[in-house]
């Protein structure tokens, strides 16, 4: 992948360079440390501004915890995380400490997955929504009541609520007070975790249709976890597929689901559902033998290669990089110009 493409391209919002996430396997009684669980690694890729990057791969693969490092949840084991600001300066994110993030946790927030644990409770929800102006100096008293009645109305709940808790509330509705205490600072960057996952499925349209039209009306750029093909289809303007840690795809969705280069990609493409019964007949689902590879123990040269039905002897012995097949479709397979894989219709 391009080297400082967030310094060429001004369209670039935020830039992952070579991430690594290690997590210490400690045992015996003075816990020491045997091993690491490698779940980020090495992985690249970019986000423009005012576009929706879905981060998608089976459950495991490292996608949440990709998120999190964007957001200093977590510190990262190595690499970078390029982020350009409001003022246009770049600053590395995987450097700075606490007080070095808080002016850039204004500008980079979080949608959480489960609506239910996310939200506090015994706070109401002015307190939910206005806790990040409090916590910011960004308003208080008569102001701060506004602003989180404003941010009500957007996200499609009624200002007088503000003195209610969470318990009084249906799921879709505590999302939709999470994506309002997301929103409450003016963000330019939402990481969504699995943000419609715990939700039924007649409410999923709603929360999507909400948060397209939020980023409109806000100028939001979303980084969208999830693992829901179908929902990644209807949202987001680019894919990046993770498998064991490793980005294996990236490109625009069109092109991702009509065109898959990577053998990992086009499995998760035979899974996406088919309206069409005519469809349904064109191909089967493919079924990948074996198990996903132990990310404290992945196997030599590419890591999706146990379970490759295309794997030759090169794939067990050199780990093949992310690059560049033309028209910004990354993919990361020795032999990905040579393959004809099977892709899906888009429906959107």
């Amino acid at each position: 992948m391009t080297i400082d493409l967030i310094k060429q391209d001004s369209s670039v919002l935020l830039e992952v360079r070579k991430l690594k996430m290690h997590f210490p396997i400690r045992k015996g009684i003075l816990r020491r440390q045997v091993g690491v669980v490698r779940a980020v690694d090495d992985v690249n890729f970019f986000v423009r501004t005012g576009e929706t990057l879905g981060l998608v791969g089976e459950s495991g693969c490292g996608k949440t915890t990709t998120g999190r490092c964007i957001l200093r949840a977590y510190t990262p084991t190595a690499g970078e995380i390029l982020y350009r600001r409001g003022s246009g300066d770049i600053v590395n994110l995987a450097t700075l400490d606490d007080t070095g993030m808080k002016p850039m946790w204004r500008e980079i927030r979080m949608i959480f997955q489960d609506p239910y644990s996310s939200l506090n409770p015994r706070m109401t929800l002015l307190e939910i929504v206005g806790d990040p102006l409090k916590l910011n100096n960004a308003a208080s008293g008569k102001e701060l009541q506004e602003r989180v009645a404003y941010l009500l109305r957007r996200v499609g709940l009624r200002p007088e609520y503000m003195h209610r808790y969470p318990h009084a509330f249906s799921g879709g509705e505590r999302q939709r007070i999470g994506i309002a205490r997301s929103l409450a600072l003016n963000p330019r960057l939402v990481v969504a975790d699995e943000a419609v996952s715990a939700l039924d499925v007649s409410v999923r349209a709603q929360i999507l249709n909400l948060l397209q039209d939020l980023q409109q009306d806000f100028g939001l750029t979303y980084i969208f976890v999830a693992h829901d093909l179908s929902v990644v289809e209807y949202l987001c303007d680019r894919v990046a597929v993770m498998y064991v840690g490793k980005l294996v795809e990236l490109a625009n969705t069109e092109e991702l689901y009509l065109n898959p280069r990577h053998p990992y990609t086009e499995a998760l493409m035979s899974a996406v559902p088919k309206p069409n019964p005519r469809q349904r007949r064109r191909g089967k689902r493919i079924i990948l033998e074996g198990d996903v590879a132990d990310p404290a123990n992945p196997p030599t040269g590419c890591y999706f290669h146990p379970r490759c039905r295309y794997a030759k002897e090169r794939c067990s012995q050199v780990e093949p990089e992310l690059r560049n097949l033309g028209g910004d479709h990354f993919v990361a397979c020795h032999f990905a110009e040579e393959l004809t894989l099977r892709g899906v219709t888009v429906t959107g």
